[in-house]
């Protein structure tokens, strides 16, 4: 009997073609496209067409469709899973020293909006909160981290949902907690989060609704030329 009911419930299980589709899914599909337009793979009429059809998509599996016909289908695969993050940053790939500050004794600090994020931050608590929202950042480098020492006090960091999220801390007397995430796209920027919450707290999450848009644009702006290179503008 459990024999039959294992084998029911693989039948019953979908197949990754039925899955849906991730925006990061489409981004990556899109840019199997621009590069096979670049290459002189597919006209430009095949490409606007076949860009169209990926921002429809729901499923895997038809994504795949838009590039089965093309190496990069064969290199990449369309269906694979992509591997996780690494747990610490490239060696030789952050500075020691810090690109930013943000301190908080008796007070409060924040970092929010549309500001540029270094690949190192420093963040210091003591009797105070600092808050460093990076879900409208500027991602200039891949492998970010927030070096955080909450003492007494509160260190808040959110992130785009669409980054890689890493955390190597601890906390004594206090909590240390960070949701760890794995973003779909390879090339999506890493953060670490690394200190001591001492007598304090260290809360790194992501912000639900908000993307890195460095990404998004990016893609965006290969679609925008492939179309005004077809329209003849």
């Amino acid at each position: 009997m459990d024999l039959q009911k294992q084998d029911l419930q693989q039948q019953s299980a979908p197949a990754v073609s039925e899955l849906r589709a991730s925006d990061a899914e489409r981004d990556r599909i899109a840019d199997i496209l621009h590069d096979a337009l670049a290459e002189g793979r597919l006209t430009a009429d095949e490409h606007a067409e076949r860009v169209e059809g990926v921002l429809r998509a729901k499923t895997v599996g038809e994504l795949e469709v838009f590039i089965r016909d093309l190496p990069a289908a064969q290199r990449q695969g369309a269906g694979s899973s992509p591997a996780p993050a690494p747990h610490r940053p490239t060696a030789g790939a952050i500075p020691i020293d810090p690109d930013d500050n943000v301190v908080a004794v008796f007070s409060g600090a924040v970092r929010k909006g549309r500001w540029r994020a270094g690949r190192r931050i420093h963040a210091y608590a003591v009797f105070g909160s600092v808050e460093i929202d990076l879900s409208e950042a500027l991602f200039d480098h891949q492998q970010v981290v927030v070096k955080s020492f909450a003492i007494f006090g509160s260190v808040e960091i959110r992130v785009p949902e669409n980054v890689s999220l890493r955390g190597t801390g601890s906390g004594v007397l206090g909590s240390f907690e960070v949701d760890t995430l794995d973003s779909g796209d390879p090339q999506a920027p890493i953060v670490y989060v690394d200190g001591w919450a001492v007598l304090g707290s260290i809360e790194a999450r992501p912000k639900r609704g908000k993307v890195v848009a460095d990404i998004l644009d990016r893609v965006q702006r290969k679609v925008d030329r492939s179309l005004r290179k077809h329209l003849g503008h």
